[in-house]
Order: structure tokens, then sequence, then C-alpha cells
């Protein structure tokens, strides 16, 4: 599997990389960390890469990343890991990024991500919300038709979406046609169609050891920029200076504070359907909330 993943990459950036045997200074080094795939730093003493491991059928989960992180890097926006290459290897997908050194990010480099953020979300068009293709959240499909009505779009394939794999499991939500009945008004707030990270929570920005933000894992699609600020909100939240960025650069619109829960639900019900546990009481928790 390794000889033909270093083979593609001599292929995709002309240069020789080979690793060769375990001695130094050639690396192939596991990364702990990620809750989806396998991870590893190879490195044959003059280049680094990260590579990612995962069941060979997950190519179009890889293949999506790595258009995703294209989208990004085109906006001009914001830095990302450069993608090298992806595919199947033996039994195993993989895709292949640029190795980025990371550092914590000081306080004006969070301010400056959140001016970047901001940046990247003021792209648009006008086909609607969506994507040209269909992604991956996690390890969950993520559904991305063109859709005009973001209500429409949300409803239907985001938290419809996750409320029927949680139905496959077993679990039935109680007053879910009441939920989305709540929901659809609140989203009608007319946004404009944005470029968004789509997984934006703190695991997946960084900072390089130059200060430089970085943003990986995507789940991009088009639509409000408002579901990326309350993502930053989940699992422990941004340093405040981060929203002081963003909102010098584009404040966000009146009523976010009650979608923030509705976007929110979509990432709690999604890992609900992926590990189970106590997302499904802090999924009813937001429910009741939002019927509220």
């Amino acid at each position: 599997m390794w000889d033909a993943i270093e083979a593609q990459i001599q292929r995709v950036t002309r240069k020789p990389f080979k690793l060769g045997d375990s001695s130094a200074p050639r690396v192939r080094r596991s990364i702990s960390g990620g809750s989806i795939n396998q991870a590893f730093r190879i490195s044959d003493g003059r280049q680094s890469y990260f590579v990612k491991l995962n069941q060979a059928k997950q190519v179009t989960m890889f293949e999506a990343e790595a258009l995703g992180l294209r989208a990004l890097a085109a906006s001009g926006s914001i830095r990302v890991p450069q993608p090298i290459c992806w595919g199947i290897a033996e039994n195993s997908s993989y895709i292949v990024l640029e190795w980025l050194d990371l550092g914590r990010g000081t306080p004006s480099a969070w301010m400056e991500l959140g001016r970047q953020l901001a940046r990247l979300h003021r792209k648009t068009h006008t086909k609607g919300f969506g994507w040209d293709r269909n992604n991956t959240i996690g390890s969950t499909p993520q559904h991305n038709p063109w859709t005009q009505d973001w209500a429409d779009f949300f409803i239907e394939h985001r938290i419809g979406y996750q409320l029927q794999l949680a139905y496959r499991r077993g679990v039935n939500f109680p007053q879910t046609g009441n939920l989305l009945s709540a929901i659809a008004p609140l989203l009608r707030h007319h946004p404009t169609p944005s470029l968004v990270h789509g997984d934006l929570w703190s695991g997946n920005a960084g900072f390089s050891t130059a200060d430089e933000p970085v943003l990986f894992d995507p789940a991009v699609y088009w639509g409000d920029r408002e579901v990326d600020i309350a993502m930053t909100e989940l699992f422990g939240g941004f340093p405040q200076g981060f929203y002081e960025g963003y909102g010098a650069e584009w404040p966000l619109d009146v009523g976010y504070e009650q979608r923030k829960a509705i976007y929110n639900l979509y990432h709690i019900l999604n890992h609900f359907n992926l590990f189970g546990g106590s997302y499904r009481a802090q999924a009813e928790q937001m429910m009741a909330q939002i019927i509220r």
C-alpha cells in the first residue's frame, strides 16, 4: 500500500519520494486525534506529507475533501493544506495533503482568523444553496442538491436527513413535526449563499508557526454563513478575539442567537448517529428549546 502511495506522490509532484526502510531521516509516524480516519506523517527527509487512510469504499469522501479544500483555496481568503493526491491502494482509500507545522495561535492570529472567515463568507453566487457534489460530515453522507430556498434546504437535507438516519437506528425523536414547523419561519431570513467550511469546530482550525490561520477537514457547500459561526460555539468555542475579528469585517444578522441552536442541532444529531451516547439527550434538549 505505501509503495503505491509513494509512487502516486512522485507522479503528481514530479519529484522523487521514497520512504525506504524505517531508518532516519525517513519517517512514517502514526498521528492520534481523529475519530474517523487513520492519520500519518510521512517524510523522506526532504519533504513531509500528511496522509489519511480509510476503507476503500470511502474514496469518494477523500475526493470530496480534496475538492472542498481546493474551493476554499480558490477563494483567496484563507490558508488550507494543499491536497496532493488521493485514491485507492490495496484495500484502503487515502488522501495525501501538504504537511503544515502548526502552533497555538496568538490572540491577534485568532482575530485574523475571524476576519479571513468573513472574507470567505463574502464569496457568493446565484445558483442557490448546495454544492456541485455531495460530500460528508465526519463519515456521514451530506447531500447538497441545489435549492433556491434556504429553509427548505436545511430542513430537508440537514435536519430531516439526520432524523431519518436516527430512525433507521431505531430512534424516533419526539415532536419532530413540531420541530420542523418551528424551524421553517426562523430560517426564512433571506441569507445570501456563502461559501462555508461546513464543519468549523476548534479541531478543524489551527495556525502555522508563523501565526497564519489555517482551516482543514472541510465539509463545504454554499449556505448561510451563520452555520460556521454557530459551530464555532460548540465543543468549547473559539476565543473572543475570533468573534471580534469576524464582527469587524461583517457583523452577524439580527436573530442569529435564535438560529444558532438550529444549526448546531444538525451537528449534535450527526454526532448521535455516529457515536450514540449522551448526544441523544443533548439533541432532545435542543429540539425542545427550538420548539419553545
